[in-house]
């Protein structure tokens, strides 16, 4: 996988009569946090990329969802994208909404997934990141509250290690900037099609801020995946897969007209 604007990507080598679609991983993930079915999406053109500081990506990453928000309209740029479908996971939905909020011109569609137009992080979860030596117990509280309990107990290791792997100031940004972003002010501002899904057994994310924004969003849809908790990718690859494909699909976008 190549780097593009300082950005470690994955590029499903997919159809160019396609629009991109670049997704976005939560908080202390990277482009693994995509599983394979959704990664390489036959017939779209994926890209899934690491965020500055995460994963294979240089920088040291932010307090801000608005700056990674901007680390992504210059990882475009570079690779002369104009417009694209973000597709983002809890903190990576923040940076979608962000975008689709602030740069409709570069926006075609947003797929939102377990996140909110306001993202709040308990005292608990920001003291215990903001040092090495209690990282273990602020991730072993994130993935206690991630998945349901249906969940594959060897995805939930696979997560936890993920996380253990990144450094803790990292990953101690990413709640902060997740704590700071409320744009729920701002919601109608959004005008591309939207696609919601949440999982009903989410306790990071509940439910009925999924239905805030599809009430909020005009041209936005809404699907609860029965038993999924907040990792939903991850407890339903296929569910969420196929719901992503129709959504693609149907979003209006002529070859040639943007890159």
């Amino acid at each position: 996988m190549p780097l593009s604007a300082g950005i470690y990507y994955f590029d499903n080598g997919g159809d160019w009569s396609k629009p991109a679609v670049i997704l976005i991983h939560g908080a202390g993930g990277n482009n693994l946090s995509w599983p394979p079915e959704i990664r390489r999406l036959k017939n779209q053109r994926i890209y899934a990329i690491d965020l500055p500081g995460h994963g294979k990506s240089e920088g040291i990453g932010s307090q801000s969802i608005a700056e990674y928000g901007l680390c992504i309209l210059d990882f475009m740029s570079s690779l002369k994208i104009q417009k694209a479908i973000f597709v983002g996971h809890s903190m990576g939905g923040a940076i979608a909404l962000w975008l689709g909020i602030h740069h409709l011109s570069r926006t075609l569609g947003l797929g939102l997934l377990s996140t909110a137009p306001r993202l709040h992080v308990s005292s608990e979860l920001l003291s215990n990141s903001s040092v090495s030596a209690t990282i273990p117990i602020a991730i072993k509280k994130v993935i206690d509250l991630s998945f349901s309990p249906l969940a594959d107990p060897r995805t939930k290791e696979l997560t936890a290690q993920r996380m253990l792997e990144i450094r803790y100031p990292v990953l101690h940004g990413d709640f902060l900037a997740c704590n700071a972003f409320d744009e729920t002010s701002l919601l109608g501002r959004a005008k591309a099609p939207a696609l919601i899904i949440c999982g009903s057994d989410d306790r990071m994310t509940p439910m009925r801020y999924s239905e805030t924004m599809h009430n909020r969003l005009k041209k936005s849809l809404l699907h609860v995946i029965d038993g999924a908790g907040h990792m939903i990718m991850l407890e339903q690859p296929m569910a969420i897969a196929s719901i992503l494909e129709v959504f693609l699909n149907g979003i209006s976008y002529q070859p040639g007209s943007v890159k």
